[in-house]
């Protein structure tokens, strides 16, 4: 049970996270080495806290305008192709029990697909993934609600299906427009669809350049956490949050929790520092030095290294342990 694609054990998973108060870490990925990354991370989180079966989502965008991340996996630019080689690499690294990261319990999830050019992935991709963002934020409220509650009858029984009701602020892109009502209308949101989790904005900002300045409305996630009766809130923008608001959150209902940008800046800043360190054997011609190998793995213990911190953010350490 490595590797989860049936709705039912999705959400037994999602369960015991909850009731260990744990919120589940979402982790994005654009690149087979990121992808390795998260599974190093959880992996390493597991044996040092005697783990078994440690769950994490691995996610991607499709054709995401701000993050088409599917796209961005090879160089031919197909986000077919990316997600299909993203989805049988996880497969490879720990599905079988001699691979290296069997105790790693993998939840899959397509973010930010939209209801008509991602439709590719929202119906054919379905058979690879545990869970989808069907995100129709930009379209008109009432059409909103109608193709996520069309797309829930439709395929609710095969994956969990976060919805979002309004548009999330994104740097350099959309603001969002929070309304004074928003627990009212969020929780009529839920209850004309029928979603399994709400991306809900909480002041946060996706694609941030910063860490702390956004400011996190917490009191807004628990009163809608008393309203709904249990956790189902999903975060995105979780890059802009410093450590001590992460470490919060599933205290605030915040049952998953999206984050990808920071991770893959700072790792790739780290990498390019090693890689300048390692400049004059670089134009000399050694082949180690010049080679792309130490460039990627630098990159991948970086972000590993940051993933496993988050993880303890968000209380994976409560979680059952071996006996």
């Amino acid at each position: 049970m490595t590797l989860i694609t049936k709705r039912a054990e999705a959400e037994e998973i999602i369960k015991n996270a909850a009731s260990n108060h744990v919120s589940l870490a979402i982790f994005c990925t654009a690149s087979h080495w990121n992808t390795e990354a998260i599974l190093i991370a959880a992996d390493n989180f597991a044996k040092k806290h005697n783990i078994k079966q440690i769950p994490v989502v691995i996610a991607m965008t499709f054709t995401y305008q701000y993050m088409p991340q599917a796209s961005r996996v090879t160089r031919s630019n197909n986000p077919q192709v990316g997600f299909i080689s993203i989805m049988e690499h996880i497969k490879a690294l720990c599905e079988r029990e001699d691979s290296p990261y069997h105790n790693v319990t993998v939840l899959t999830h397509l973010d930010h697909a939209d209801p008509i050019k991602d439709k590719w992935g929202l119906t054919e991709g379905l058979p690879y993934l545990t869970s989808v963002m069907f995100d129709a934020q930009k379209y008109p409220y009432k059409d909103n609600i109608k193709m996520t509650r069309e797309y829930i009858k439709e395929h609710g029984h095969e994956v969990l299906v976060e919805g979002i009701m309004d548009v999330l602020s994104v740097s350099g892109g959309s603001i969002a427009k929070s309304s004074d009502n928003y627990v009212e209308k969020a929780t009529e949101y839920i209850k004309s669809t029928h979603v399994d989790f709400l991306v809900a904005d909480l002041g946060t900002e996706q694609q941030s350049t910063t860490v702390g300045v956004a400011k996190y409305l917490k009191q807004r996630a628990r009163n809608l956490t008393d309203r709904l009766g249990k956790p189902m809130l999903v975060l995105h923008g979780t890059s802009c949050l410093n450590d001590d608001q992460i470490n919060g959150l599933p205290d605030d209902g915040i049952i998953r929790v999206n984050m990808w940008t920071r991770i893959a800046r700072e790792a790739g800043q780290y990498a390019a520092e090693r890689l300048i360190e390692r400049i004059d054997g670089i134009r000399e011609g050694n082949f180690e030095d010049a080679e792309s190998k130490q460039y990627l793995y630098d990159n991948i213990d970086k972000a590993a290294e940051i993933m496993e911190k988050t993880m303890g953010l968000l209380g994976y350490a409560n979680l059952v342990k071996e006996t």
